[in-house]
């Protein structure tokens, strides 16, 4: 899945277009590296976001095309 959908999917950005504005300002990485809203993510990926000062960092355990906005929280692990 596209990291810029992954985003939305899980509710870590909530709209799709802001999830591609801060990629391309290279304020997501995954797995250390810099990525771009194309990347696709994976089982056991770790992205960390950076919003203004402060930073988020999660580990992918699942990766749906579609999911309940209640059960979101089950796609992440924070780390």
């Amino acid at each position: 899945m596209r990291l810029d959908k992954y985003l939305k999917v899980s509710r870590l950005i909530k709209r799709r277009t802001v999830a591609n504005e801060a990629c391309d300002a290279g304020r997501i990485t995954i797995n250390g590296k810099v990525a771009k809203a194309s990347a696709q993510v994976k089982v056991g990926d770790v992205i960390e976001i950076q919003f203004g000062n402060r930073n988020t960092k999660v580990e992918v355990l699942s990766v749906e095309e579609t999911y309940k906005k209640e059960e979101a929280k089950e796609l992440y692990k924070n780390l």
